[in-house]
């Protein structure tokens, strides 16, 4: 049986330093990056040094885009280290293509993918092993390291972790969020065992002092897989950041019309939009409350050329006439100021029941009614319960989605100041704030072992 290592303490007088391996911090506007700004701000508060490893924000810019509001609340204390590392495939200045690219994109793409899983078993990100490795190994001969905390994905930061290990035997932790051998969209096995990835994950798994995952179920898979693991490995949920919270009473306006919301990043399917948008457009032909609503979507759509210009960007275009505006992006600064202007929250999410999502905890902080739009067996099912202004979960139906319609349009009119407070209480126990300096706690107490 494996044992985690048991990490030298820092020299007297030293304060303990972390290099937390945090591809998509800020100024990235990737759904992670909120969990990453509070583990390297608590890390700060815990009296660490901490050094972070992203990539620039110019590739940033290539991906998913990037809001420099982010940056306002990051610890000052916290280093940033950007390396020049960058997606390829998502260049979309074809100047700057070679021939090969010009000519055969689909096989460039190809010869791409089977690259990059030379260095390491994960496309897009296989290629950055070695400028990984020797960043942490640079940063280390700098300052030396107590621990590294590798935040996946990528999934090629765990090699960055085990060199930095085999090396310098510095101990290393992971947070898989969503975790790597559970396909958690499909709830099947990403991967065997005896597979390259299945390779890699055991044999980093062996040597790591803690695991952290974002909800149960993800929980569950680890420690069947790993039983001899099974004690180190913890549920970190996603939480929200209190200050995303409109904070306040709500007074509806029904004559004015209700307004509906959805922030997040659209990355469900064209189908699962378009289903929730014409149980939202029968909803309105049946309830009057409705007849004059909106419904404001807001968020990122696709990365690289597809982003703000694919389906779904049309699909929303098409619906403008029942009440349906896409407003784009919002700043981390604005979302609650957003947040103010709603009525009613609508939950579109992918997966099932290994699937959380950050957005559960922010929207439940608003205190205004849920329609949930995911599967009834979905892991934001069990965070919502005892919310006293959730709808349920219907599934992805489209007659179950037009009654939540319909029921959320009277809680937003008939909920007294009480039960608004109640629901916006009941989020209480997940700020990120709190969940995340208990983390921090415990990985540091489990490294003071």
């Amino acid at each position: 049986m494996s044992s985690a290592p048991s990490p030298a303490s820092p020299a007297k007088g030293r304060r303990p330093h972390v290099i937390y391996l945090a591809i998509g911090f800020p100024p990235a506007a990737k759904s992670s990056t909120y969990r990453m700004r509070e583990t390297a701000n608590q890390f700060a508060k815990a009296g660490w040094d901490v050094t972070v490893v992203n990539i620039a924000r110019e590739s940033w810019e290539l991906d998913s885009g990037i809001d420099l509001s982010l940056l306002e609340q990051v610890d000052p204390r916290v280093k940033i280290e950007e390396l020049p590392l960058v997606r390829e495939d998502l260049e979309t200045d074809i100047r700057l293509y070679d021939e090969a690219r010009a000519l055969d994109p689909h096989g460039w793409v190809s010869e791409l993918r089977r690259r990059q899983t030379q260095a390491f078993p994960e496309p897009n990100f296989g290629e950055w092993r070695d400028d990984l490795e020797q960043a942490v190994l640079r940063i280390h001969r700098k300052q030396p390291a107590d621990l590294l905390l590798a935040s996946c994905v990528p999934y090629v930061n765990l090699a960055a972790a085990w060199k930095l290990w085999e090396e310098a035997k510095v101990p290393y932790a992971v947070d898989f969020r969503d975790g790597w051998s559970i396909d958690v969209i499909d709830g099947v096995e990403a991967f065997a065992r005896d597979s390259e990835e299945g390779r890699w994950e055991k044999k980093v798994l062996d040597q790591a002092v803690s695991l952290w995952v974002v909800n149960d179920p993800i929980a569950e898979h680890y420690r069947k897989r790993y039983p001899e693991f099974a004690d180190r490995v913890h549920v970190v949920r996603n939480g929200y950041d209190a200050d995303s919270s409109p904070g306040r009473v709500h007074n509806p306006d029904p004559e004015s019309g209700l307004v509906f919301g959805y922030l997040g990043t659209v990355n469900f399917t064209v189908q699962h939009l378009e289903t929730v948008l014409n149980a939202w457009r029968a909803a309105r032909a049946k309830e009057p409350l409705l007849a004059n609503a909106r419904f404001e979507l807001r968020g990122h759509i696709g990365n690289g050329a597809n982003r703000g210009a694919n389906r779904h960007a049309e699909i929303l275009k098409e619906a403008e006439a029942d009440g349906v505006l896409y407003g784009g992006p919002a700043a981390k600064a604005e979302v609650a100021d957003v947040y103010a202007r709603w009525d009613a929250m609508v939950l579109v999410l992918i997966g099932g029941r290994y699937v959380t999502s950050g957005k559960v905890y922010e929207y439940m902080a608003t205190g205004l009614p849920i329609v949930s739009a995911h599967a009834v067996e979905h892991d934001a099912s069990n965070v919502l319960k005892g919310h006293p202004l959730w709808t349920g979960a219907p599934g992805i139906d489209e007659a179950g989605l037009t009654e939540s319609f319909v029921k959320a349009a009277h809680m937003a009119v008939e909920t007294t100041d009480e039960e608004h407070a109640d629901a916006m209480a009941h989020a209480d126990q997940f700020t990120r704030e709190a969940l995340m300096s208990v983390a921090v706690k415990n990985l540091v107490e489990e490294l003071a072992k």
